[in-house]
């Protein structure tokens, strides 16, 4: 098999290939529960704008606890991808094992929070009451699903890095169907159902949880993949592979845990304004999500190629896959937005926004369509960072950018200068092209690789030697 080694003559079929193999069923799977998203909107659209920036809102609560276990999924599918690449499978199974203990740990603590402290909950995120109560019984149901969507998160993370990437798409499939089709039978109280508006909503998304987790066990016990399921090899570690796994982990835990409570303020900000802001707000998110999902694959793609080559010792191929995954990643998002703008009008109409709340979503659209260029692009690079074994550089970036520029450039435009509401959205992207430039010198200076496994260590000298890339000892 072909994986580009020979320097000079770097294998773009191979290449391609393998991008789409890994991409697009990560991509559809995403692209499909964002489309299930805008369903459930279309069918809240009906109960009123105040409904649908409740729900809004209620998903930025989970997207806190999306922020406080990805950096468990991140570091874990560095040692899933190395391991994968190096043939080691007791790696693999220990390394899912750790990741999920620590994620079950989060989901745990935000299905309490949800389930227990609605109230509290809601009152962080708005100001307004009535918003507030659609968004506590909401909460108090959809708090089971929390703990569903963790475990399939993290099995499906483990079945992308071992290059199984059409499992988790079925499991999505039919978790989206599954959603849509209850949504509509509790949502309005269809063929016999009873109608609980909101409340079928959350129910629903419980039900959709388990469809997808069953589906998902079902294809790893019929295609017999082990790690998963052999529960008597997760706990076999020992102090210096927690060290290790904890060591590569905490830049990504504290990457992602900040840069939760930063969004969570930002968040706080945007959903202060008014209602009709707060309606836009929670459309724009659902439809930001197109745009996620075709950069999720290529999220996947990087993590699985770069850290897999690294993992066996190719630290060339890795090298340069990584500059130019980059350029393909920013070239698919532009198409997306463009996609997204072209179509717009019809999309923000169908999920109820009309009058102020049309004309402030249409410009959060075209806000995030031309930072989204940048920005995927720093995220791709941050991901491949930690593929390789770098998980600290690109996180102390956006930790850094966050709490230096972005924060009080939001909270001097809207609290101090009263800027129009469409300027605070948009500074909350005004650090990306700086970011973007950093990355950039990071990523040609190839410091990033940093294997774990043994194959990779073996050879990371002479990729070093090769390009005259310095590294500090530490005594």
């Amino acid at each position: 098999m072909k994986t580009g080694k020979r320097q000079g003559a770097f294998d773009w079929k191979y290449f391609i290939r393998h991008i789409a193999i890994i991409a697009v069923p990560v991509a559809l799977q995403n692209l499909l529960t964002t489309t299930g998203s805008m369903v459930d909107t279309m069918m809240l659209a009906s109960l009123g704008e105040k409904t649908v920036g409740a729900v809004g809102l209620c998903a930025q609560f989970s997207s806190l606890m999306f922020a406080g276990y990805w950096g468990f999924v991140g570091g874990g599918m560095l040692f899933f991808a190395q391991y994968w690449g190096a043939k080691n499978d007791d790696g693999i199974t220990r390394s899912f094992g750790i990741t999920l203990s620590f994620m079950m740990t989060v989901g745990i603590v935000f299905s309490f929070l949800a389930l227990g402290v609605p109230g509290f909950i809601m009152n962080i995120y708005t100001d307004k009451s009535e918003i507030q109560q659609i968004g506590i019984s909401y909460l108090r149901i959809v708090g089971f699903a929390y703990i569903l969507q963790v475990l399939s998160m993290a099995v499906s993370a483990l079945l992308r890095s071992i290059e199984q990437v059409k499992i988790p798409l079925y499991g999505g499939i039919a978790s989206v169907v599954a959603n849509c089709l209850f949504n509509y039978l509790l949502i309005f109280g269809k063929f016999g159902f009873p109608r609980m508006g909101v409340r079928g909503a959350a129910l629903g998304t419980v039900l959709a949880g388990m469809v997808n987790l069953l589906i998902l066990l079902a294809f790893i016990l019929k295609n017999r993949i082990p790690y998963v399921l052999e529960f008597s090899r997760h706990f076999r570690w020992n102090r210096e592979f927690v060290r290790q796994y904890l060591q590569k982990c905490f830049p990504i835990i504290c990457n992602e845990v900040l840069i939760g409570v930063g969004n969570m303020m930002i968040n706080i900000v945007l959903g202060h304004q008014s209602e009709r802001a707060i309606a836009a707000v929670a459309v724009f998110r659902t439809l930001e999500g197109l745009v996620i999902a075709f950069f999720s694959g290529f999220s996947n793609a990087a993590t699985v190629l770069v850290g897999k080559e690294v993992g066996a010792g190719n630290h060339e191929v890795a090298f340069q896959r990584a500059k130019r995954l980059v350029y393909l990643c920013s070239a698919l998002i532009g198409t997306a937005c463009l996609g997204v703008i072209a179509v717009h009008n019809p999309l923000l109409h169908a999920m109820g926004l009309s009058g102020e709340s049309y004309r402030i979503g249409t410009g959060m659209l075209l806000i995030y369509s031309l930072a989204a260029l940048i920005r995927m692009g720093n995220w791709t690079q941050n991901d491949t960072y930690r593929a390789a074994g770098d998980a600290a550089f690109g996180s102390v970036m956006e930790i850094t950018f966050m709490y230096v520029m972005v924060l009080p450039c939001v909270y001097l435009a809207n609290y101090v200068f009263y800027a129009p509401f469409l300027l605070v959205f948009a500074l909350c992207y005004v650090d990306e092209p700086v970011r973007y430039i950093i990355m950039q010198c990071h990523m040609y200076s190839g410091k990033w690789i940093k294997p774990v496994s043994d194959e990779g260590l073996k050879t990371i000298e002479e990729f070093r030697s090769r390009h005259g890339i310095k590294i500090k000892r530490k005594n």
